[in-house]
């Protein structure tokens, strides 16, 4: 039987993890964005998409920072909560050092835009599923 305390855990746990996937499924979005601009701009879009898709790709860039924040807090909080480790998330936290890279011709740019989305997208999969995890454990309670 769970006592107060670790439902109480669980509870902030969860709550980290909306927190995290708020940022992961805004990063998602503004990269997908910048995906978009970018394949008009290697098409011949000019200026005007050239700097939609990097002024997508600064937002993108702050949202996985903001991510990388709440992922390290929803680390901690998980850490409170038996039966889970740090292991469960620590070894995707570095999931946004790619991006921070120097930019150079413009398929890169849509290579490290792909890669990103898929990297948010496996982020956004196992926060998803851990808390599946401990809102059961909640309930069973």
């Amino acid at each position: 039987m769970m006592n107060e305390t670790e439902a109480r855990e669980i509870r902030e746990a969860i709550s980290s993890a909306d927190n995290a996937l708020t940022h992961l499924y805004s990063a998602r979005k503004y990269l997908d964005s910048a995906g978009n601009w970018g394949l008009l701009d290697m098409f011949g879009g000019g200026l005007i998409s050239g700097m939609m898709k990097h002024s997508k790709m600064g937002d993108a860039e702050r949202e996985i920072e903001n991510a990388r924040y709440a992922l390290q807090s929803f680390s901690k909080e998980l850490r409170d909560v038996s039966g889970y480790s740090s292991i469960h998330i620590d070894d995707f936290l570095t999931f946004a050092d790619f991006f921070f890279d120097g930019l150079v011709a413009d398929i890169m740019v849509q290579s490290k835009i792909s890669e990103g989305k898929r990297q948010c997208d496996e982020a956004i999969h196992r926060v998803e599923g851990i808390k599946v995890e401990l809102k059961e454990k909640l309930r069973g309670m």
